[in-house]
């Protein structure tokens, strides 16, 4: 069997959706605490795959955050070392720090669901499945492509929406992984940023109820292709 693990920075921002479908794929699936756990053990280091979920922080605020600094080592040394890498909103901005691309705030927030842009790239590559499907964006943070990534999609507020580095590390600007129900848990643990923004959780709610569903098998789609690419 498999191991996948998730590293966590909030509990409520978790694999969601993606918990089953890894286990379906014959993944035992675990998580660890990115602020608490041992980023230098040896089982995050040589697990099949390390998905790095999200969080309200900045990819760039080591000294506040010092458990960053290792996260981003364990990511660098698994993406050196061919070992697989999946990041998710956070996850996609600390992969792009272990490559050596700058984060940086964006001057604003994009919450909310809206397409993405798929490059030519994108479309044909695992995220085809999204090819005029909205997904759910939760940023104030972008990063700039790495050296010898792809960039798979932008939308007109963020230019690097998602990258492929090589075939092993996937990185989503974007969630792919919420349900609607899941996401009740983010709206307050959100609730002062969406406060901040001058966002209703009831807007959100309303459109979560329209668009997740209709994302759901697209979304698996997605996984499927990436980790069919990996070990298929």
């Amino acid at each position: 069997m498999r191991t996948a693990i998730a590293l966590r920075h909030v509990a409520f921002e978790d694999l969601d959706a993606f918990a089953p479908a890894l286990e379906a794929r014959g993944y035992a699936v675990a998580y660890r605490e990115a602020p608490l756990d041992d980023l230098a053990a040896a089982e995050l280091r040589e697990a099949d795959l390390l998905v790095v979920l999200g969080g309200p922080i900045g990819a760039y605020e080591t000294e506040t955050y010092p458990f960053l600094a290792p996260e981003i080592a364990l990511i660098a040394e698994r993406l050196e070392r061919g070992r697989p890498v999946l990041g998710l909103c956070l996850g996609a901005q600390l992969m792009a720090r272990a490559l050596g691309a700058a984060v940086t705030a964006s001057g604003g927030k994009e919450i909310g669901w809206a397409p993405l842009m798929l490059s030519d790239a994108g479309r044909g590559s695992c995220l085809a499945p999204l090819d005029g499907r909205a997904v759910l964006h939760w940023h104030g943070d972008i990063f700039d492509l790495p050296a010898g990534a792809v960039s798979l999609a932008s939308t007109a507020l963020t230019p690097h929406q998602a990258f492929q580095w090589r075939r092993h590390g996937l990185a989503l600007q974007f969630h792919l992984e919420t349900t609607a129900r899941g996401l009740e848990r983010w709206y307050v643990g959100h609730a002062v940023e969406l406060a901040a923004a001058g966002i209703a959780v009831d807007d959100l709610r309303a459109q979560a109820a329209v668009y997740a569903p209709a994302l759901a098998a697209p979304a698996c789609a997605v996984l499927a292709r990436w980790l069919d690419g990996l070990f298929g």
